[in-house]
């Protein structure tokens, strides 16, 4: 269903000092607003879901031991949700918006980007289509609807708060694209969709911050469309790894200088897998990463970032710094065992 907004308040760009015309009164932009949020949860109320999780895996338990929410993908029963609401559950069973049940099965999860895809099999699905995140604006309105505290169908408005934040996940990895937003969330929403004023969901709702207030956070479209492919196909998502632990260290000015290095920082290997890559790379303890392949390394988080699905087996060039001298390696990652 299309849905134009009931009010636009600028169109194109005006002259500065020549007004577009009357601005409306304070109960006209109230009521445009009020019937962007109702059409919108009508919308999409159909196609969110509560989660809830009944044990841990080789657990067994009669009860419901955890809950978040979820958006429905396709007809045919694919719901899209957190990795950390669903991650080794024992049984999932989803509620939909009409009240009915049935049981879930886990077709894939990604805690590195905290997202995950049930199935269910039910009749008469309505799925939720997706947005672009990239056309997002600061102070556009959203909506997130999910099922806080148990509470259904709960439906929360706000606005984008920021765009292009990082936020990380449970395994340590960062979450790249996240939206922020004021639109309130609580526990139990984890995994519900958060969607613009057209009905389009525009992320995933992931995360607040304890204490604060107005400060929650989504994983973006471009993330969830990207992941939920990966999921669909495999029930994981490759990738790559190198053995080594490491840490940002900065580095001295004069060897920046005299190896005409383009950061300050580098990754100080301090362990190495043993039968791992590095160790057949030649990687020795006490070495400090600076790129990978085309990628320049100021941490790991951009190392992790560099070690994609595209790399596993594919030999790569890796420049470390061993002492005074600068040496390149050609390094083969693995693929990465989900933990």
């Amino acid at each position: 269903m299309s849905f134009e907004p009931a009010l636009i308040l600028y169109e194109g760009d005006v002259p500065a000092g020549e007004p577009s015309g009357p601005l409306p009164t304070e109960s006209e932009a109230l009521d445009a607003y009020s019937r962007t949020v109702s059409h919108v949860a009508r919308t999409v109320s159909p196609s969110v879901v509560r989660v809830d999780v009944h044990g841990k895996r080789g657990r067994r338990t009669d009860g419901p031991t955890g809950a978040g929410s979820g958006s429905i993908l396709t007809p045919d029963g694919y719901v899209l949700t957190n990795s950390h609401v669903v991650h080794q559950a024992g049984r999932l069973e989803v509620t939909l918006s009409d009240g009915s049940s049935a049981s879930a099965q886990l077709v894939g999860d990604d805690p590195d980007t905290d997202l995950a895809v049930i199935r269910i099999d039910a009749p008469g699905l309505q799925p939720l289509p997706f947005g672009d995140s990239r056309g997002l604006t600061v102070g556009q309105l959203v909506v997130a609807i999910g099922n806080p505290y148990g509470f259904g169908g709960t439906v929360t408005a706000g606005v984008v708060s920021a765009l292009g934040r990082s936020l990380r996940s449970n395994t340590g990895r960062l979450i790249d694209d996240v939206i922020q937003t004021d639109a309130a969330l609580n526990p139990g929403n984890s995994g519900g969709p958060l969607v613009d004023g057209r009905g389009k969901l525009v992320g995933v709702n992931t995360a607040i911050i304890a204490m604060a207030q107005g400060i929650c956070f989504a994983i973006g479209e471009r993330t969830a469309s990207f992941i939920v492919g990966r999921l669909l196909r495999d029930g994981r998502v490759r990738r790559s790894y190198i053995g080594i632990g490491g840490q940002n260290v900065p580095l001295l000015r004069r060897v920046v200088r005299h190896h005409g290095l383009a950061q300050e920082t580098g990754v100080l290997v301090t362990t190495i897998e043993p039968g791992g890559p590095a160790s057949g790379a030649g990687l020795r303890e006490g070495d400090m990463v600076v790129t990978f392949g085309e990628h320049v390394i100021k941490g790991l988080d951009e190392l992790q970032r560099a070690l994609s699905e595209e790399r596993v087996g594919a030999a790569t060039p890796l420049t470390v710094l061993r002492g005074t001298g600068k040496l390149q390696l050609s390094i083969v990652p693995g693929e990465r065992r989900p933990g």
